[in-house]
């Protein structure tokens, strides 16, 4: 079977060959707007499966769709439009917890799921010229609230995480591979792996 990854994002493309797979990246042009009664829960899942929904998969393929949403105290964090927005996000959550939720959704030509991650992250206080330092040297535009659990902010300011550290990071590996193992989509030589 051929994996497809319908991501654009460095970090899913990174962490599923950390995985093992080879994959093909394909391009969905979707709108992924989303009822405005939809809980900051279910969100995430929406778009990933209205992701998937817009591309026809043939027999031999796997796609993959993902979305990520930030939530802090049940209001949507999207990605910064520009550094006002991204120092006004950064601000509220300095000192704070909220939830990322990370979900996916793997269609086949027989069968398509689409499952959650839930991950509590907590900061502590962030500084103006801290904030301002990883803006300007980071540049996370690309990001669902504004950061990278990843980059500098993550290691210097995060003090609590419950749940999927790759789920912040866009994509929760360890749920994608027991996915793809039930669809028997295993890693690159993992049959031949002679442990």
């Amino acid at each position: 079977m051929k994996l497809l990854l319908a991501s654009q994002s460095p970090r899913r493309k990174d962490l599923l060959s950390q995985l093992g797979y080879q994959f093909e990246t394909v391009s969905i042009d979707v709108d992924e707007s989303y009822p405005d009664d939809l809980l900051p829960e279910n969100i995430a899942k929406y778009v990933s499966a209205k992701k998937a929904k817009a591309f026809d998969v043939n027999d031999t393929e796997i796609l993959i769709t993902s979305d990520t949403i930030v939530s802090l105290n049940q209001k949507i964090l999207l990605k910064p439009k520009n550094v006002d927005e991204a120092f006004g996000m950064l601000k509220n959550l300095s000192g704070k917890k909220h939830q990322v939720y990370t979900a996916f959704t793997i269609k086949t030509k027989k069968s398509e799921i689409s499952k959650t991650s839930r991950t509590d992250v907590e900061f502590g206080e962030m500084s103006d010229d801290e904030i301002n330092f990883y803006i300007q040297n980071y540049k996370p535009f690309d990001k669902a609230g504004s950061y990278g659990i990843q980059e500098w902010l993550g290691m210097a300011k995060i003090k609590n995480i419950s749940g999927s550290f790759y789920a912040v990071m866009g994509f929760p590996v360890d749920l994608v591979y027991e996915e793809l193992k039930k669809l028997h989509c295993f890693p690159e030589n993992f049959q031949n792996a002679n442990l």
